[in-house]
């Protein structure tokens, strides 16, 4: 059965149709934690360590493409719900080039800036020229990263998540095979991992333009357009939220580093390595459902069916509520085998990981509230408080925490700190439904 935008969500069909995009998330996350482990495993903990301490400012340059396709999607999916269907097309068209072009700009710069930017960081002697090298390869497939992050929004616009994940298992299981390849068999280390991730990334970037260049059954196409200035202000200032959260949680990254250095040294930029991509895993469960649930709340706010999205809410905060407990205790239970996965071969580090995923896993329980809080309020085209809520929780409140708790509790104030910063997200968020529901009429 099709779903599309337009229809009347039960339970039964809000899951079915956001199952896609939690699953491409959830996907996308799991071939960074392989990609870490042959890292970790086949490499060594310094150049682990070094990948680690470089990503937050990579992931910093590919959040553009992440900011224009939740904002853009956003815009279309009202777009459709309005009943101009010809617009729609050419409003993705456009936003497609302006991603292909920016992303080209924005690697040359990274490319001719990684080592100064590295030094800035703190990186040096060995760990700085790993930062270098796999920086390097990474930004030179930037462009294509970029699109893979626009097309993980339109493709649910599109009404095709299920194509959308696909792809991305493409990409993904792209990356985990030639990370067996080149780290475990040809023993290429950090360069072998970043050429693996790079390719996956051209996949994920190239394929879906593929699709949407040829005629498709999608509501969407790659054609001809023009210059829409003010299109793509609304969409940049709608997708601020998803921009200001990457960039915060980068920020906030290199913070961590330099926190877990002075209290722990390469020991803690190795356990918060492991720690993250763990938790990238549960929480784009988190991510994933707010990118499939935001165009269906776009599209029966442009249609003005306020019941339909009175439901909808209702519905996405019981659905949340449940898989954030399960997450906990799923969190508690793995907290174990997965620390062991990674660095087992140190009795220390193994240690410290785990201590610090006992803390984390607590952070569950509230971080899905302030990611849909942010996503939903993107998808009502209200780009100010869904950039505030995401810089609230993922730079204020974070950067506050592991500034503050440190002093008072070492190494473990740390480990605290994010459980600290969600709590205090999902509250605002909680309080921005509740005092905008009037205007929006969804209460």
């Amino acid at each position: 059965m099709n779903i599309q935008l337009s229809d009347h969500f039960t339970y039964k069909k809000l899951i079915r149709f956001t199952v896609p995009s939690v699953a491409m998330m959830v996907f996308s996350s799991i071939y960074g934690v392989v990609d870490g482990f042959f890292v970790s495993r086949f490499v060594g903990k310094t150049p682990f360590a070094a990948v680690n301490f470089i990503m937050p400012f990579l992931m910093i340059l590919g959040a553009v493409g992440f900011m224009i396709g939740t904002g853009g999607s956003a815009l279309i999916a009202k777009t459709l719900g309005e009943g101009e269907r010809e617009y729609a097309k050419k409003l993705f068209s456009f936003f497609i080039y302006v991603t292909a072009a920016s992303g080209i700009v924005i690697s040359a710069l990274g490319i001719l800036l990684i080592r100064p930017i590295a030094v800035w960081l703190g990186a040096e002697g060995e760990m700085l020229g790993y930062c270098v090298v796999y920086g390097r390869i990474i930004l030179a497939a930037l462009p294509f990263f970029m699109l893979q992050m626009v097309f993980q929004s339109f493709f649910v616009t599109a009404e095709k998540p299920q194509l959308g994940f696909w792809m991305t298992v493409a990409a993904g299981v792209t990356n985990m095979v030639l990370d067996a390849l080149f780290m475990a068999l040809f023993q290429w280390g950090v360069v072998g991992a970043a050429l693996a991730t790079a390719i996956s990334q051209t996949v994920g970037g190239v394929a879906p333009i593929l699709y949407f260049s040829r005629p498709n059954s999608s509501l969407l196409g790659i054609g001809r357009t023009r210059y829409y200035g003010r299109a793509l202000l609304r969409a940049c200032t709608n997708g601020s939220s998803e921009l200001m959260s990457n960039i915060s949680m980068s920020v906030v990254g290199m913070l961590y580093n330099a926190q877990l250095m002075k209290f722990a040294g390469e020991d803690g930029v190795a356990a918060y390595g492991v720690l993250m991509y763990v938790n990238f895993i549960f929480i784009s469960m988190f991510i994933g459902y707010a990118v499939g649930s935001a165009p269906v709340v776009g599209y029966h706010y442009g249609a003005q069916n306020h019941s339909e999205m009175r439901s909808l809410l209702r519905k996405s905060m019981v659905i949340i509520s449940i898989v954030s407990v399960t997450m906990l205790g799923l969190g508690l239970a793995l907290a174990y085998p997965l620390a062991d996965l990674y660095v087992g071969y140190d009795a220390d580090l193994m240690a410290m990981t785990l201590r610090g995923f006992y803390f984390c896993s607590f952070s569950f329980l509230f971080s899905g509230f302030a990611i849909y809080g942010s996503s939903f309020f993107t998808a009502l085209n209200n780009g100010p408080i869904s950039a505030l809520i995401s810089f609230l929780r993922t730079l204020v409140f974070q950067a506050a925490a592991v500034l503050i708790l440190p002093l008072i509790w070492g190494i473990d104030g740390i480990w605290m700190s994010v459980v600290i910063a969600e709590l205090m997200a999902a509250v605002i968020s909680v309080l921005f439904m509740i005092a905008l529901r009037k205007k929006y009429q969804y209460g």
